[in-house]
């Protein structure tokens, strides 16, 4: 079972960005755009685990203690570079508490042997993968980045707009996930809610 611990997203939030979505994604037509119903905000990705390794995963997770928070969604960027982009995000704003929370379902998941994170945590929303080591969601540059033409017009548009927001919610749960490859993307399945203070 893949999985992985992420937050997911106000309803609002989610048809606004989708709306944003139907206005853009006709200039990166090469582009995988991520559809909007699984939108979420990844806390921690575990990979590959046998359904006893879950049932672990979920009793650590549910010892993480946090309170909720504020989380705004405004901005963009590419991954690594704007030259070399091999991912599009919008970008997220929020209290210290976002990244303690990451950092809280990390050493959980290190208990029961899943590597911790190398790179800091970097809060972000993937909209769409533009080839290039199979899209990988990776913020920090991978060996073979290169200059990439598919985000070319997506850049050219976003640069004469102004600053994008969609919004801000407060975080009040967090979730850990079922991802299942299938045609057009994977699915995204809840299999166990944890609560914030």
């Amino acid at each position: 079972m893949r999985v992985f611990v992420a937050l997911d997203i106000d309803d609002a939030i989610r048809a606004r960005l989708e709306q944003f979505l139907d206005g853009v994604r006709g200039f990166a037509p090469e582009a995988r755009w991520v559809r909007p119903e699984s939108m979420h905000v990844t806390l921690k990705f575990i990979g590959e685990k046998s359904s006893e390794a879950v049932d672990e995963i979920k009793q650590a997770l549910g010892g993480v203690r946090a309170g909720g928070f504020e989380i705004s969604f405004r901005g963009h960027g590419f991954f690594p570079t704007a030259k070399a982009p091999r991912v599009f995000w919008i970008g997220i704003a929020a209290s210290p508490q976002l990244a303690a929370l990451a950092k809280s379902v990390d050493e959980a998941a290190a208990g029961l042997g899943v590597p911790r994170e190398e790179h800091a945590f970097s809060p972000h929303l993937t909209l769409a993968r533009g080839g290039g080591h199979r899209g990988s969601g990776a913020p920090h540059r991978l060996k073979g980045d290169a200059s990439n033409p598919v985000f070319q017009r997506l850049q050219e548009k976003l640069a004469a707009m102004r600053s994008l927001e969609f919004g801000t919610m407060t975080a009040r749960e967090f979730f850990l996930y079922q991802s299942q490859p299938m045609r057009g993307g994977a699915r995204y399945t809840r299999i166990a809610r944890f609560g914030l203070e």
